[in-house]
């Protein structure tokens, strides 16, 4: 009978921590930064808006910032996922890039939106995590994409052919190690310039972390797009090394 009890007892005491590691399990959690020194997009609010709402929506917390101060060490680690939403020209000075390396360096994750490769030229590691940097566009119009890759949580839900309208990028200082998502029918548009394998989304592992890359994005309408909006979930989510 005692034993039975005891049994009892632990088995209880096991229930109690099982479930209460279960209740506290930790969200993830987002660093949106949109901070620019060249030409800002006016679809920022809008997508610091959008992405507060998907983190609600998602049970993820989300802080929006455009003070480089929070690079610290520090207060990065308690973060899973760094996101660039259409930054422009220097935005980190090199303390700050260097606890954003560190940062990728400890397994984390790094997602980019539209400009975010119109940013940091001067710094290597930078350009080879975000993937390419930006050199041109032409007018923004309608054009037709490509789901390359169907398996990766950006692309799930997108469609094999999709024609949308927004501010598609030309690129140069391209990293041949991502793996392209998305790419865009040059025939489709005018004013390409990186031939038939013109990636728009791609990911990869860099320097013990992960990265998501999307071009899309420039206008206020893509923010209020499902399609485009689980795209960026599916690329937050990858990041985070969430399943």
């Amino acid at each position: 009978m005692l034993k039975r009890i005891s049994v009892l007892i632990l088995f209880t005491a096991l229930s109690v921590v099982l479930l209460s590691a279960y209740t506290t399990k930790k969200k993830t959690r987002i660093l949106v930064f949109s901070k620019t020194t060249g030409y800002r997009h006016a679809s920022i609010p809008v997508g610091k808006k959008a992405l507060m709402e998907l983190g609600a929506s998602q049970d993820f917390l989300v802080d929006t910032t455009e003070d480089a101060s929070v690079f610290t060490a520090k207060n990065l680690k308690h973060y899973d996922v760094i996101l660039f939403l259409s930054t422009t020209g220097n935005v980190l000075d090199s303390a700050q890039q260097s606890a954003f390396e560190k940062f990728i360096r400890s397994g984390k994750g790094f997602v980019g939106i539209h400009a975010a490769t119109d940013t940091e030229y001067d710094w290597p590691w930078y350009v080879g995590l975000v993937g390419a940097s930006f050199e041109s566009h032409p007018k923004q119009q309608t054009a037709r994409l490509y789901r390359v890759n169907k398996t990766h949580l950006s692309t799930l839900t997108l469609p094999d052919t999709w024609d949308r309208f927004d501010e598609w990028y030309n690129f140069k200082n391209i990293n041949p190690s991502t793996h392209t998502l998305l790419r865009i029918d040059e025939s489709s548009y005018t004013g390409g310039k990186n031939g038939d394998n013109h990636a728009l989304a791609w990911y990869h592992d860099y320097d013990g972390g992960r990265c998501f890359y999307t071009a899309l994005g420039h206008t206020d309408a893509s923010f209020n797009e499902p399609l485009f909006l689980a795209h960026c979930l599916g690329g937050i989510k990858y990041a985070a090394g969430i399943k």
